[in-house]
Parts: structure tokens; sequence; C-alpha cells
């Protein structure tokens, strides 16, 4: 049996499913268990960031990459939540100094996507981000979404990143209707610490371009945070 911190907890425009994905505590080795699971199990049994999961996890047959963090799983179960100080030491086994260096791919200038044939053995990462360089807002294309920019270390900006963290998403879009991003976006500025989760999405052709599109998987600040970023309410 292995024991997981969930770090991930991500939505899909189906919303009877959800992706997570975890740290392994001993081998600090992320794990996505596969099938994804139910939405309603999830909120059922209160599956957030932090929670603690058990299982046997297996390596599925034919795995390619980049999505090699996928196993197969066996009597998953929940046995707790974990600290904060333990939840922020299993995100910080996977930080990555920048997302080219993560995903190890040259980007160009507001390149999103990793494309096809790209030798990356992984498809989530940790970024530490200074938080006054992180703004969430609105999608000027798809009114009612909201999306995110960022510096990362290396100094290059990515801007309007979907948001795919499924308590930050639901927080920022109620707040969005009463125009109250700025409150959101100065609450992270103030913080210390901005961990993100970035992760590839799984194969996308939109039409131009073929590859694995960037979002944000998880979205952490310490030591203070919102608790309404973690629920399912």
């Amino acid at each position: 049996m292995q024991k997981i911190i969930i770090t991930d907890l991500t939505r899909f425009q189906n919303d009877a499913i959800f992706c997570t994905a975890g740290i392994d505590e001993l081998s600090g080795e992320c794990i996505r268990p596969m099938p994804y699971l139910k939405a309603a199990d999830c909120r059922r049994l209160e599956i957030l960031p932090g929670s603690i999961l058990t299982g046997e996890f297996s390596v599925p047959s034919g795995l390619v990459g980049p999505h090699l963090e996928d196993r197969t799983y066996k009597n998953l179960t929940l046995i707790g939540s974990s600290t904060s100080e333990d939840f922020r030491a299993a995100l910080r086994r996977g930080v990555q100094v920048s997302v080219q260096m993560g995903f190890n791919v040259k980007l160009a200038d507001r390149q999103k996507f990793v494309p096809i044939g790209n030798a990356t053995s992984r498809s989530i990462i940790t970024l530490s981000v200074d938080p006054k360089t992180i703004e969430v807002v609105e999608d000027v294309y798809k009114p009612g979404k909201v999306k995110m920019h960022f510096v990362d270390s290396d100094g290059v900006m990515f801007r309007f990143m979907p948001i795919t963290d499924l308590g930050f998403h639901q927080y920022a879009q109620s707040h969005r209707a009463t125009r109250d991003l700025q409150r959101l976006n100065d609450f992270i500025r103030q913080q210390p610490e901005v961990l993100l989760r970035v992760g590839l999405a799984r194969q996308w052709n939109n039409g131009s371009q073929d590859g694995y599109w960037m979002q944000i998987n998880g979205i952490y600040t310490f030591p203070e945070f919102v608790k309404e970023l973690r629920s399912h309410r």
C-alpha cells in the first residue's frame, strides 16, 4: 500500500468526474489515480488538497509520456488530512526552477503548450512563484471564465493560463460576479510564498497547433490561505 497527499484536484468540462494527483510521502513520486474519481465520491468523502489516500497503485500497460504519473489503483481509501507543514513539504518535493526546465522544453514567446514529440517525462510540476507577479483575471474572450497571469523564475510571462484548480476556480467565479477579484489578488500578493501546480492536459489540436496545453492545477499560498478555496461548496 502507498500513501499519497493530494496536491491536485481539478475540474473537467464533464462535471461528473474530477482529476486528482498526489505525492507519495516516502518516495516523492507523483501519482495520478486512473480512472478519474467520480465528483460525487470526492464531495461525499470530502477529498480535497491535503487529503491523505492509501491504495495499491500500478503502472498501466503501454504508458507513454508525458503523462507518466498515471496509475491504476485498487482499494483506494481516505484516511485523513495532512498538516499544513506536511502538505507544503509534499508540494516542495517537486519544485522545478521554471516551466521550461520542468517540462524540458524551449518555449517561444507566449507559447503555452508542449509540442508533440518533446522529450518531457512529466505532466505536472510545482513552481515557486513571486506572489507579486500573479494576477487572476477574467477571460476577455470568454466572459464568465477566470484565468491567471504569472512570471516564472526565468522571467517568462505566462498570460491567460486556464485555471483548473477546482476550489480556486469556484471561488474566483463567485467573486467575479461581485467584481471582487482584486481582493483575491491582493490576498495572494500579501503571502510570503505561493506554490503553483502547473499541469499538461491530454493531447489536443486547436486547429493550428498540436500538443499538450498548460493549465494551473493548483494555487497554494503559505502561511495563510482562503478557507473557501478548499471546499466543495
